[in-house]
């Protein structure tokens, strides 16, 4: 984590000072379940929540002694509860208190990812019907194809990003497990009651069966999610970027007052943004193998993953959560420019209309292979000349082609309307609304 791009929600969810509230509140539920079973005194199980507290530089200073992290703890606890502080952490194993405060963490960052991606949804939105018919060319291979309107697009990205957001509430269902089993899980040394009271009162699921550590492929499911919200937010930053460009410049990034676009170049506006956001992106999804390889532990444990998770949980989620939030402000802000679309659609002179041409001439009972050629052949030479040739004018003049369709039917197949008849049926699908 780097404060470039890092917000303070989210980098606090893996601060020390968080992640040792976590493990108090954990060894003061599981003291207070063992006093409701009477296996430690009602009142030793107050006293921790009386007297318990933990100071972070005393913790660091007494690990560097015992090169043991919840040890560390449990004796800085101890320090402030004091003689009851020996019925803390009865039958319970480091794992216990570790898996489970992941959990929390990964929770509580799932939360703000979920909040992050409503927002998203919402500059989408918003945008989409901005610019429902804001007709422009859709591209396939990066070359005109069809019309297709802005808003559509748009369309395109808030139900993936929908869909992602279906994914997150699972994964943090997934992940929202408590384990608290003790030594290889089989609870021989703690009552399964305990960790039900703690799961309770951590806001967790019970995990059906440990180890001695909550199962990784919950974990691997978890970062394999982000990994693919990040993709969608890096497909969305391509195509921005690609609008940008200064051939097609359909769109582009806000370029506020007093912005510099180059140290050499006075002129340049330059999508750093979304140039941004495609990095970003890949540093997310490179986290996903680490999860998935956490998955193969040996027999009930070992701390392969430990020194994984310490980092990629933190640089997961707050890399993320910067990523979604820029592209929310990214997309909210996007200067969008719909003559232009209109002018890059109108370069080729017409052969958007190709394949209506086609299915025409194949209804007039010209066979498909005759049809593609007659197209085809009046098509490549408005491509050769780059436009400057009119589709239109030269099947009219092909007498092949208007054997089989009168001219006054070939003008009625270059009519934009044709192509933007069910936008309303697609927005119904993607909003619920048209």
């Amino acid at each position: 984590m780097i404060p470039r791009y890092s917000r303070p929600e989210m980098t606090a969810i893996w601060s020390p000072e968080n992640r040792f509230r976590i493990w108090f509140e954990i060894e003061a539920h599981a003291t207070d379940a063992q006093a409701e079973l009477g296996i430690v005194p009602k009142e030793a199980a107050q006293a921790v929540w009386a007297r318990g507290g933990f100071d972070v530089d005393r913790i660091d200073e007494i690990e560097r002694e015992v090169k043991h992290d919840v040890i560390a703890f449990l004796t800085s606890l101890a320090e402030h509860v004091g003689d009851e502080a020996r019925f803390v952490h009865q039958g319970m194993t480091s794992s216990d208190v570790l898996d489970t405060c992941l959990a929390v963490q990964l929770s509580q960052a799932a939360d703000i990812l979920l909040a992050d991606i409503d927002a998203v949804l919402a500059a989408l939105k918003k945008r989409a019907f901005e610019h429902k018919m804001s007709v422009k060319v859709g591209r396939s291979h990066g070359i005109h194809a069809e019309p297709t309107t802005f808003g559509v697009t748009l369309a395109t990205f808030y139900a993936e990003f929908q869909r992602n957001r279906e994914r997150l509430v699972e994964a943090r269902k997934d992940i929202a497990t408590c384990a608290i089993s003790g030594a290889v899980g089989t609870f021989a040394n703690i009552d399964p009651a305990v960790e039900a009271h703690v799961a309770k009162k951590m806001g967790l699921n019970i995990e059906p069966v440990s180890t001695q550590v909550i199962p990784r492929d919950r974990h691997a499911m978890f970062f394999a999610v982000m990994g693919v919200i990040a993709s969608s937010v890096e497909r969305l930053a391509t195509e921005i970027r690609h609008l940008q460009r200064t051939e097609v410049l359909e769109a582009e990034e806000y370029f506020s007052p007093g912005q510099k676009g180059s140290s050499a170049m006075p002129h340049k506006r330059n999508p750093v943004l979304t140039e941004n956001l495609t990095g970003l992106a890949r540093y997310v999804r490179a986290q996903v193998i680490p999860a998935m390889e956490n998955v193969a532990l040996w027999h009930e444990r070992d701390i392969s993953h430990s020194s994984v998770e310490r980092m990629i949980g933190p640089d997961c989620t707050v890399t993320l959560d910067f990523a979604l939030m820029r592209l929310a402000g990214v997309v909210d802000k996007l200067v969008i420019y719909p003559e232009r679309m209109q002018a890059n659609m109108d370069r080729l002179g017409g052969l958007i209309h190709s394949q209506r041409i086609l299915l025409a001439l194949t209804q007039a009972g010209v066979s498909r292979e005759d049809a593609y050629r007659l197209v085809q052949r009046n098509a490549m030479q408005v491509w050769e000349s780059n436009g400057q040739k009119d589709l239109l004018a030269l099947l009219k003049a092909d007498a092949d082609v208007v054997a089989a369709v009168t001219e006054t039917e070939l003008e009625a197949m270059f009519d934009l309307g044709y192509h933007l008849k069910h936008v309303d049926t697609i927005f119904e699908r993607v909003f619920g609304e048209s």
